[in-house]
């Protein structure tokens, strides 16, 4: 005679184990709350920078204006630079930014250079 042990055994109708499915739903939750953490917290912390126009000064100096999203209650920094006609840096300046509450700035700032330049621009900017 057969008993019902061997029945679920041969048409699979046996105990399933629920602990490696709990396990394996809980690794993924918690694998997906800390990408879901690191991405919140990178674009938290993004800057972004345009630039708005330049002027040359003279042979020796251009004026860079350009405007910082993001990084509000942060400080910032950005590296500036200033370009000749075959665009090879000829003047490099980091300007740091206190931290304000807006989210948007425009700013300026005049770049010393080696050489003349035709023209100037916000290289990068981050979360200093």
């Amino acid at each position: 005679m057969t008993t019902a042990q061997e029945l679920d055994e041969r048409y699979g109708r046996t105990r399933r184990r629920r602990l490696p499915w709990i396990v394996g739903i809980l690794l993924v939750i918690a694998v997906v709350g800390v990408f879901g953490w690191m991405t919140f917290m990178q674009s938290a912390n993004s800057v972004d920078a345009d630039d708005l126009g330049f002027e040359v000064a003279d042979e020796h100096s251009v004026t860079v204006l350009f405007q910082v999203t993001g990084g509000q209650g942060k400080d910032v920094a950005c590296a500036i630079e200033a370009l000749d006609e075959e665009f090879g840096i000829v003047g490099w300046k980091i300007v740091e930014i206190p931290a304000s509450e807006e989210h948007l700035q425009q700013l300026s700032t005049t770049v010393p250079t080696v050489a003349e330049a035709t023209t100037g621009l916000v290289n990068s900017c981050w979360v200093a």
